[in-house]
């Protein structure tokens, strides 16, 4: 399946502003999902002066075969620097919300807690009207370290499902579904006032009934945010695409996700993660904590 439809064409963006946001990344040494991971929004989040920010490296100690990040079995340890950068860059960029994600960091005891805990702070001090949001990863399992995160009190805290239960073995090898929606209730036990966040890619070969289920358990677990976009081949060497999902398809389950009960759904062939993750001021507004 190597031709795309029309609606996964994106459109070019100004290269002109995308220039200066690169400058300002490579100048504070940051890196940024955005450009790790490939991301299609790449050019339309560059130009309106919106980035994901990547901690803790380029490089995952996971080798899961949907993600065009790097494999790093012994990647370097977090860099001091890393915070105040982040924090410096926010600034610069005048965001009003920012992404903070990391690649897996299984080498480190806290799964790199810690880090995310010191970026949340320095962009609290340094920009303080700017809202938070963290991409985390699973953690292994380590709920002391999940509780750093949260003591540092980002207005978000997002991790993604990516698949459904059945296609954990085959795209995401050293995840575990069961795990992944207990840090998502464990969040709203230990910290009721953040926004819970998660996100599913559509095209590996899940069945709408299987999305559907994933959705409903997502919702067992009081996650008010969810995200869903079609998975696309990075290259050769990652999962190719079973199907390329109709934005009709896509509609159909933002609005079973609406009568579930999410504050929002995000659904369409495009979205990502954080793709437009500054909406969530407005739902701050509308369903405040």
């Amino acid at each position: 399946m190597t031709v795309k439809p029309d609606w996964l064409r994106v459109k070019a963006p100004q290269w002109q502003r995308v220039g200066t946001v690169k400058e300002i990344l490579r100048d504070l040494d940051l890196n940024t999902v955005c450009e790790e991971a490939s991301c299609p929004n790449i050019g339309e989040c560059f130009q309106a002066g919106t980035a994901t920010f990547l901690i803790m490296g380029p490089a995952c100690t996971r080798a899961c075969p949907y993600c065009d990040i790097d494999f790093d079995k012994r990647p370097q340890p977090p860099d001091p620097r890393e915070p105040f950068n982040l924090a410096e860059a926010t600034r610069r960029l005048k965001l009003n919300h920012v992404v903070i994600t990391a690649v897996n960091r299984d080498d480190l005891a806290d799964g790199g807690a810690a880090q995310f805990a010191r970026c949340v702070r320095a962009v609290r001090e340094r920009s303080p009207q700017t809202t938070i949001e963290v991409l985390i990863p699973d953690l292994c399992g380590n709920w002391e370290a999940l509780g750093v995160i949260l003591e540092a009190q980002p207005e978000v805290l997002n991790h993604n499902t990516e698949t459904v239960p059945r296609l954990y073995r085959q795209v995401r090898p050293q995840g575990d579904y069961r795990r992944s929606l207990e840090l998502l209730r464990r969040t709203r036990e230990l910290a009721p006032r953040i926004y819970t966040k998660s996100g599913l890619m559509a095209g590996l070969g899940e069945t709408d009934a299987e999305v559907r289920q994933v959705m409903a358990d997502l919702r067992a677990v009081d996650c008010d945010i969810l995200t869903l976009g079609q998975y696309l081949q990075p290259s050769p060497k990652h999962l190719p695409v079973q199907a390329f999902i109709s934005p009709e398809q896509f509609d159909d389950w933002r609005r079973w996700g609406e009568s579930l009960g999410f504050l929002q759904v995000v659904a369409s062939p495009l979205t990502r993660s954080s793709y437009h993750a500054e909406e969530v001021r407005r739902l701050m507004t509308l369903y405040p904590r």
